[in-house]
């Protein structure tokens, strides 16, 4: 609930558009550049392996790898333990990209906002 509130009374001028591509260059704020992040599984492997559509993310080869061991280890599962550690810190990885991307074009945006409001303020002053 957080984020509507947030996006539709408190700030709805500087609140991201969750799912949205990026409003601002992906590069700004990176003099050396980025690391690109790819894809490992293609998308045939994907189909072959019968994954759901919210599964095909970056950590995609680890969950494949991960229900593999659990196929080939039945019923000893537990024996997946590192496959599943290995997908779950990926999982939580991602998370944390995710979220630092939203908040790089939440406070871009607060900043242009900031920057747009003072420049009106030096044009009524000049």
């Amino acid at each position: 609930m957080g984020h509507y509130v947030s996006h539709y009374f408190i700030h709805p001028d500087t609140a991201p558009t969750l799912g949205a591509d990026p409003t601002f260059d992906p590069l700004y704020g990176f003099p050396d550049g980025r690391e690109e992040r790819v894809m490992v599984a293609t998308e045939e492997e994907m189909n072959n392996a019968n994954l759901n559509w919210k599964d095909r993310d970056y950590c995609a080869h680890l969950l494949i790898s991960y229900r593999k061991c659990r196929r080939d280890q039945f019923p000893l599962g537990f024996h997946c333990e590192h496959a599943k550690h290995e997908y779950d810190q990926c999982e939580f990885d991602d998370f944390v990209i995710r979220m630092k991307e939203f908040e790089r074009e939440k406070r871009l945006l607060e900043r242009a906002k900031r920057k747009r409001i003072r420049a009106e303020k030096e044009e009524l002053k000049g």
